[in-house]
């Protein structure tokens, strides 16, 4: 076998090895804040979608049914800088628990994002709110390098404003 020949295989088993483990695992943003209130009344925000541009700084839209298996329209970006729109598909909508949709870039395995909101209530009456994105695809790790910190920003943005919304301090 040649040199160019060997190379051109190893390359070829890198790209594929590098496409498959970044359809299994990827790159992920995770935040949590502890909100003073129950779940039903973090979720009973969380969900009232038509109020997102009143408060929220990073999700500023969300249109569609908060059904698992429908489509909804959204769009992220916080103020001053470049917003994104997108069609997620809801995987899960279980009310006062979990919110969880998934977000592509073209086609499946090209740089996917799944997006959660986790409603842990706690002993005490409050609520543990986990906020975050896990991503796979080809250029799951090139882009996260890209929007890492600005959408970890974002994630806290819209944490400490809807912990202010349920607590009435907004």
């Amino acid at each position: 076998m040649s040199i160019l020949t060997t190379t051109a295989a190893i390359a070829a088993t890198a790209l594929v090895a590098g496409f498959a483990i970044g359809q299994i695992t990827g790159p992920s943003i995770t935040t949590e804040i502890e909100i003073d209130a129950p779940a039903d009344a973090v979720w009973a925000q969380l969900a009232h979608t038509e109020a997102y541009a009143d408060w929220n700084p990073f999700v500023r839209n969300i249109s569609g049914d908060l059904e698992t298996g429908t489509y909804l329209q959204v769009t992220v970006g916080a103020d001053g800088s470049s917003k994104m729109d997108f069609t997620p598909e809801v995987l899960v909508a279980a009310e006062n628990k979990e919110l969880r949709w998934v977000g592509r870039l073209g086609f499946r395995g090209i740089f996917d994002g799944e997006h959660y909101f986790i409603l842990e209530e706690t002993d005490r009456g409050t609520t543990i709110f986990h906020h975050g994105e896990n991503f796979t695809g080809l250029l799951g790790f090139p882009l996260i390098a890209l929007i890492r910190e600005d959408t970890h920003q974002g994630f806290m943005a819209m944490n400490e404003a809807l912990k202010a919304r349920v607590e009435g301090k907004s």
